[in-house]
């Protein structure tokens, strides 16, 4: 069953140009051309983050401070999360 066929002309206009108002804020896609193929920069960016958080689990299991990390199911998402927003923020800024 379609959305608004025939019912409401005025409705299906008002979304349809709703929807390009939405969309145009797409328009440049931010990537980056590893040899010649182009990625988006999030992609690194949660590299980075993954990357990263075993680095800081490693430091905190040497120094014998991972008992202190509490569940690993909330702490290590959180964490990759956390540390993939700050590389965006600190390198992808326009």
């Amino acid at each position: 069953m379609p959305l608004l066929r025939g019912k409401c002309p005025k409705c299906a206009t008002g979304i349809t140009v709703l929807t390009a108002v939405f969309i145009s804020g797409c328009s440049g896609s931010p990537s980056i051309s590893v040899l010649g193929a182009y990625f988006p920069d999030w992609l690194f960016c949660i590299v980075a983050g993954v990357a990263l958080t075993v680095v800081i689990y490693l430091i905190l299991r040497r120094l014998q401070y991972d008992h202190l990390l509490g569940p690993s199911a909330v702490v290590f998402p959180t964490l990759v999360t956390f540390i993939s927003l700050a590389v965006w923020l600190l390198l992808f800024q326009h």
